[in-house]
């Protein structure tokens, strides 16, 4: 579990093909790793499998290479981590599981004031989840939803923090992002589906 609060932006060292899937090599700022813990990266949940000081290597499997854009990534790309949530932490942001709904496409970017705004195109199924002023996770970062401005998209406004502090700051239009639809959305979704169901037989 996670908040979608970005702890470091690390960088892909080295990138392998292994029996256990594609292996990454991320250098980071943690250096206090274990084996076995998970850290999102890019808002996809990872195992560690291998650590040092300013570094660990994790695997990604064909199932997470089916939902999420890891198998394109190169060495050198930047990547939004956060590690998992602890007992007692502060929850700055939303829950988080880490696992990737699907992967949106950025298709507008423009600066309104202090802010900017960014128009991403969901993939089939997610529309339906987003709640104008609800949470929404976008590579990792806990993001509101500001607005619903066509079938099909949602727009999300950045300050200036997110803009220096993770990733984000550098999308343009054609990027492909992770997204998570916000858990307790999805469950109320899928018990109202379950009612209707019921009710109609």
């Amino acid at each position: 579990m996670f908040t979608g609060l970005i702890d470091d932006v690390g960088r892909i060292e080295a990138v392998s093909r292994t029996a256990a899937g594609l292996e990454l090599r991320i250098s980071c700022r943690y250096d206090d790793l274990v084996e076995g813990e998970s850290i999102a990266v890019n808002g996809a949940c990872l195992t560690v499998v291998a650590h040092g000081n300013g570094w660990f290597t994790v695997g990604a499997i064909t199932t997470t290479l089916g939902r999420t854009t890891i198998g394109s990534w190169d060495v050198g790309r930047r990547v939004n981590l956060e590690r998992a949530l602890r007992a007692g932490d502060r929850l700055g942001g939303h829950f988080v599981q880490g696992h990737v709904d699907g992967v949106a496409r950025v298709t507008a970017v423009a600066v309104d004031g202090d802010a900017q705004i960014v128009d991403l195109a969901l993939p089939a199924g997610l529309a339906e989840l987003m709640v104008q002023h609800g949470s929404l996770a976008v590579d990792g970062v806990s993001l509101t939803v500001n607005d619903l401005p066509a079938p099909g998209s949602v727009q999300l406004s950045l300050i200036d923090y997110t803009l220096r502090h993770t990733t984000l700051g550098t999308l343009v239009p054609g990027d492909q992002v992770h997204v998570e639809a916000d858990m307790l959305g999805k469950y109320v979704h899928r018990l109202l589906k379950e009612s209707t169901w019921l009710s109609e037989r």
